[in-house]
């Protein structure tokens, strides 16, 4: 397994945030091969004009066969942000600046040998920022506003885990590979890879929609994780007709989001209506009857109450 060895800095000055540039990688690999069902209708969605673009791009088709392997990706592919939230672009500077070499090197530690058109063509690193650049256009930007408050709110929920659980809390929700063994070690995957030493240096965690956690670095003092957000594909709860007619269409979709434990930052994201509209929404339901409350944390809990659970037609608890 590998594992991160850390200290009290690194943990001191760990952050959450999001990168484009993972989620657009992300979506890279979501498209090229096998998923999880959940991800089926987003890729079955773009994956025509994917192959298509790529049937027009074949040095991009010959980029991404080389760039990906089982367990490893072409490092310029994988570098984590120098800060959070930083936007595609800004990103994209480190790998346009790389020599068509470093690309074809971080390729070989993938695939060996390299396709002729690698060896011949020149400019590797904007016909590699050309296809991200694309992926990004295409199949995320349209619905970032919307991924990007799923995200943030994945963020929040696991930050705040911190002062409830402590680390080893919030790593364990992280992915089923990862977790805290004790002693200054995490372990982030199982595959058979030295330790790294991240001990006084910076260490992100990326929320993304990814299917496993990655590991990255920026040599020499820059280590990231990025790992699985949370319901960013959930299906949208749809309240059936006489529940909309009886509450009104948005406490519907409301009182059917809470089904679970829902806190006011996750129905902002997946609803996108405003935070004063979630809240006071969310007094009507609660005064009503229909949604209990808790706090947890820093977080107000609101879920189904067994009325609510009866209004919406599922069966009461106990």
């Amino acid at each position: 397994m590998s594992e991160f060895l850390v200290d009290a800095d690194t943990l001191a000055n760990a952050r959450f945030g999001t990168s484009q540039l993972t989620e657009t990688v992300s979506a890279l690999k979501l498209l090229r091969a096998p998923v999880e069902p959940w991800y089926r209708p987003w890729k079955d969605h773009h994956h025509a004009a994917y192959r298509a673009q790529l049937a027009a791009e074949p040095v991009w088709a010959a980029i991404v066969d080389s760039a990906f392997g089982t367990s490893w990706a072409a490092d310029f592919f994988t570098v984590p942000p120098l800060e959070p939230d930083l936007a595609l672009e800004e990103e994209l500077g480190p790998l346009l600046a790389l020599s068509d070499d470093h690309i074809r090197s971080d390729l070989s530690v993938v695939r060996t040998p390299l396709p002729s058109i690698l060896l011949e063509t020149r400019g590797l690193a904007a016909a590699a920022a050309g296809l991200l650049r694309w992926i990004w256009s295409a199949t995320i930007e349209p619905d970032w506003p919307r991924r990007l408050r799923v995200l943030q709110a994945d963020i929040v929920s696991r930050t705040s885990r911190l002062s409830e659980q402590g680390w080893s809390g919030v790593l364990r929700g992280l992915g089923p590979d990862v977790r805290w063994l004790g002693e200054g070690r995490i372990q982030v995957n199982r595959w058979d890879y030295p330790p790294t030493d991240v001990r006084g240096r910076d260490l992100m965690f990326i929320a993304a929609h990814t299917q496993r956690v990655n590991v990255s670095w920026r040599l020499p003092d820059r280590f990231a994780l990025a790992y699985p957000v949370t319901g960013i594909f959930a299906p949208t709860a749809t309240p059936d007709e006489p529940l909309v007619q009886l509450l009104g269409r948005n406490r519907a979709r409301i009182l059917v989001e809470a089904a679970s434990p829902v806190s006011t930052t996750l129905l902002v994201a997946t609803t996108g209506l405003s935070l004063a509209t979630i809240s006071d929404h969310l007094r009507v339901l609660t005064d009503s009857g229909l949604l209990e409350r808790r706090r947890s944390g820093r977080s107000v809990l609101y879920w189904q109450s067994d009325t609510g659970r009866r209004v919406v037609g599922r069966p009461a608890s106990g």
